[in-house]
């Protein structure tokens, strides 16, 4: 039997911004979901592409020569390599769907980086 998932009930759990919560997984991907709100870090993923998608709210994406809004509905893939930054005035709810070795914040490692084992 098919489990059938909420993401309003994983999104009502989820207590801390910029904490992504694995709630899927497709073949090699994750779909995760996550609260932002104010500034995270600039940060890549050198070999991984990662798909944003908003359920609720809105959110800049700073990208190394422009700034992208998106909107509740919207969703945008960042390509691999690529240095960004998300930013929420307000709280936003958003869908992230990436490749099961993504690093939550690349190579950096600060007090808000996430390990796999974290985001379960």
């Amino acid at each position: 039997m098919l489990k059938i998932g909420s993401v309003l009930n994983h999104m009502n759990s989820i207590t801390d911004y910029w904490s992504p919560k694995i709630i899927a997984e497709i073949g090699d991907k994750y779909v995760k979901l996550a609260k932002f709100k104010g500034d995270f870090i600039w940060h890549n993923h050198e070999n991984e592409d990662e798909l944003f998608y908003v359920i609720k709210g809105s959110f800049d994406l700073h990208l190394e020569e422009e700034i992208i809004t998106l909107n509740k509905g919207d969703y945008y893939v960042v390509k691999k390599g690529l240095n960004h930054k998300p930013v929420a005035n307000e709280e936003c709810l958003v869908m992230l769907i990436e490749k099961k070795n993504t690093k939550h914040t690349g190579d950096i490692e600060t007090d808000v980086t996430k390990s796999i084992e974290e985001q379960l």
